[in-house]
C-alpha cells in the first residue's frame, strides 16, 4: 500500500481565515494569520496513504476485503457513476495539535485558534496535494476524479468510519480512532474518491457538487 510523505511550503491564509470563523472581521490583522500559518509549517508532519478498490454501483460495494458496503443517499449518488473508488488517509501529525493544546492551557486563545486553523487548512492541502500526486496514473487510463468525500459528510453516518479506517490502512502511517470514533491525530482526514469516466459528472468545486451540508462548503 503506497505510503505518501510530502513537505507543505505554504499554507493558504484565506482558508486558514475562514476556518477560524474570520472571513467576516474585516479589522482583524492579517498579520496574525500570516504568522499562524508560517509557524504551522514547521510544525507539520505529513503523511498520507491511499489504496484503490474496484466499485460495484449497482450495490454500492467497494471491492475491498472484506467488502465494504457504502449506506446513504449522498455517498452512494456521488459515486453513482464509478468504476473504481480510492480510500484514502492522511494527517498532517500530533505535533502541531500538541502546540494548539499546549497555547490553549496557557492563555494564548487567539493564537491557539490561528494555528488551529491553519492545521486544519494544511490537512486539506495535504489531500490535495496527495490526489494531485497520484491523478497521472488513473488519467492515463481514462479515469477523472470525484471530490473527496468522507465519513460523517452527508448522510453518510460518522459510524461507517471504523471499517472505512480500516480499508484505507491509516493505521500504517500512525493514525487511530478514539472511541468517539474521532481520528488520531486530529488534525487527519479519511476520504473516498470516486474514479469514473465520465466526461460530465466529475465534480470540481463547491458550486457543482451537491454536499450542500459540508461544513467546508464555500
Amino acid at each position: 500500500m503506497p505510503i505518501y510523505n510530502a513537505q507543505i511550503f505554504k499554507i493558504d491564509v484565506n482558508e486558514t481565515r475562514r476556518y477560524a470563523g474570520l472571513s467576516r472581521a474585516k479589522n482583524f490583522s492579517e498579520q496574525s494569520i500570516v504568522d499562524a500559518c508560517d509557524e504551522a509549517i514547521l510544525l507539520l508532519k505529513v503523511r498520507g496513504i491511499w489504496k484503490v478498490y474496484d466499485y460495484d454501483a449497482e450495490n454500492f460495494l467497494v471491492k475491498s476485503t472484506p467488502p465494504f458496503k457504502l449506506e446513504g443517499k449522498s455517498i452512494t449518488r456521488h459515486l453513482a457513476d464509478c468504476e473504481k473508488v480510492i480510500c484514502m488517509a492522511v494527517t498532517v501529525g500530533e505535533e502541531i495539535e500538541n502546540e494548539v493544546t499546549r497555547r490553549f492551557k496557557g492563555g494564548n486563545y487567539v493564537e491557539s485558534v490561528l494555528l488551529d486553523a491553519a492545521a486544519t487548512a494544511a490537512v486539506e492541502q495535504a489531500a490535495d496535494s496527495l490526489e494531485r500526486a497520484i491523478s497521472p496514473q488513473f488519467v492515463k487510463d481514462g479515469f477523472k476524479f470525484k471530490s473527496r468525500f468522507s465519513p460523517g459528510y452527508g448522510d453518510w453516518a460518522l459510524d461507517n468510519q471504523k471499517n472505512f479506517f480500516d480499508i484505507t490502512g491509516a493505521a500504517e502511517i500512525g493514525m487511530s480512532l478514539s472511541s468517539a470514533l474521532m481520528l488520531m491525530p486530529r488534525k487527519s482526514v479519511t476520504a473516498i474518491v470516486g474514479l469514473t469516466k465520465n466526461k460530465t459528472s466529475a465534480v470540481k468545486n463547491c458550486t457543482t457538487c451537491n454536499k450542500i451540508d459540508c461544513p467546508a462548503r464555500r
